[in-house]
């Protein structure tokens, strides 16, 4: 739209003037930050309110186990029976703490881009909020595949595709 190629080409064939054509281009602007705005949101509050309570209940539930395993058998038999729980526990947590610090991120980026407008506000998105939400995304999905299917609060991944 803002090409000056374009813009002549439309007000040549008088399909639309120059102003109708920046007009054009301010209202895909407004659309593109409006939808990713949305998706944002939902976004953060996937995270916020489904995954992070589902990810810590999970995990309490193998930290449970492990201490469990630590009551009634010995130091070294504990250890080596644990192994797996201390395992998914260290994972579980590196994911959620990467998808918490990207939803921190993500909500500190959304003010700042509710602030902007025009291309500045359509580039917020594309560049600093897209990639943050793609970062949620990544850890939200290694997360789905650790805790138990009964427990997580969304359809998984693999229902999705292969359910009918």
């Amino acid at each position: 739209w803002k090409r000056k190629e374009v813009q002549d080409l439309f007000e040549k064939m008088n399909v639309l003037t120059r102003e109708e054509v920046n007009a054009r281009y301010d209202i895909e602007l407004e659309n593109y930050a409006r939808r990713r705005d949305i998706e944002a949101r939902i976004c953060a509050d996937l995270a916020q309110n489904h995954i992070i309570p589902t990810v810590i209940s999970y995990q309490s539930r193998i930290i449970e186990n492990l201490l469990g395993l630590k009551e009634i058998l010995s130091a070294a038999e504990a250890k080596e029976a644990g192994r797996t729980q201390l395992a998914l526990i260290r994972d579980i947590s590196t994911h959620l703490n990467g998808l918490k610090d990207n939803l921190d991120s993500l909500r500190k980026e959304l003010d700042k881009a509710h602030k902007l407008e025009g291309e500045k506000h359509a580039e917020a998105y594309c560049h600093k909020i897209k990639p943050l939400m793609d970062a949620i995304r990544d850890h939200a999905d290694a997360l789905e595949l650790m805790v138990d299917d009964e427990m997580w609060p969304l359809p998984k991944m693999r229902e999705i595709l292969w359910t009918r």
